[in-house]
């Protein structure tokens, strides 16, 4: 079966917050608490610079977001959320998320990209990242508090890009 990458309509939001809400739960990786809003959609995702999703028959199984990781002098790297759906994961999703995240920063004139915290324990997203040329920039102890585990340590990610 083929995955679609597709930018994000507003007629998607209700599958992208179910996505969102659902990934957000498991309360491994994302750290938003409580339940997320159309709203929050709406700005933080359909309102970035770019968002993009993975489909397949119709489902979204996975959604990026990216845009500049902070203004003004620092426009020039970039940052990105990533999402798979748990029943998705595994299949390459996630690594053509990321793919085509990076070429669109690229093709959009950003010279990196930076992710602000990737949790410990999430050692999923750490090996993809890594095999697609993020090195560590540093490590923020106690950043993450893990609903089972406490607080965790979150890593900075970075990649330059061409």
């Amino acid at each position: 079966m083929d995955t679609l990458l597709r930018s994000a309509a507003p007629s998607d939001a209700p599958a992208m917050l179910a996505l969102l809400q659902s990934t957000s739960d498991e309360g491994d990786a994302l750290p938003f608490l409580g339940p997320l809003d159309q709203e929050f959609i709406r700005n933080q995702w359909l309102g970035a610079q770019g968002c993009v999703l993975a489909c397949r028959d119709g489902e979204v199984l996975g959604m990026y977001r990216y845009g500049a990781n902070m203004p003004g002098r620092g426009a020039h790297v970039s940052t990105a959320t990533f999402v798979v759906n748990r029943h998705a994961r595994g299949q390459g999703i996630g690594r053509a998320l990321v793919a085509h995240c990076l070429a669109t920063a690229t093709a959009a004139g950003y010279r990196a990209m930076q992710f602000n915290q990737v949790v410990s324990t999430n050692l999923a997203a750490l090996a993809l990242y890594r095999s697609l040329g993020f090195t560590e920039a540093g490590c923020i102890p106690d950043a993450f508090r893990h609903d089972r585990l406490g607080y965790l340590s979150a890593y900075i990610l970075f990649r330059r890009l061409a």
